[in-house]
């Protein structure tokens, strides 16, 4: 077995984890009821789709600029994709789409409470 047959394998198996965990992110913001879960489920196998996918592509290229590219989206995804999910959170809490009884602990709620107290 040589180099490239190895590296063949794992783009393939790469690419089809992140295909798969790609369509379940999907599949589960369709069925999820709740904002937070459709968050949660956008976040996390989403990106980690996008990176294994990235993966698998990187080892078909093999060339210096394109895998820098392809780092490059990888990073941009990783830095954008949770900002956004937790501006969204932010964004359903404050528009009243978040049901209470569904957190553990409501720390935005106590920060609320605290800017309030301290502008009256």
């Amino acid at each position: 077995m040589n180099w490239s047959l190895i590296a063949d394998v794992v783009s393939a198996v790469c690419l089809l984890l992140g295909c798969l965990l790609t369509l379940l992110a999907a599949i589960g913001l369709l069925r999820l009821s709740d904002v937070l879960a459709r968050m949660h489920t956008t976040a996390k196998p989403q990106v980690l789709g996008v990176l294994l996918a990235l993966t698998g592509v990187g080892l078909q290229l093999r060339q210096g600029t394109d895998v820098a590219t392809l780092v490059a989206i990888g990073a941009f995804q990783l830095l954008t994709v949770p900002v956004a999910a937790h501006m969204v959170g932010r964004a359903a809490y404050r528009t009243g789409q978040v049901d209470p009884a569904m957190l553990d602990r409501d720390e935005l709620a106590e920060r609320l409470a605290e800017e309030e107290r301290s502008s009256s």
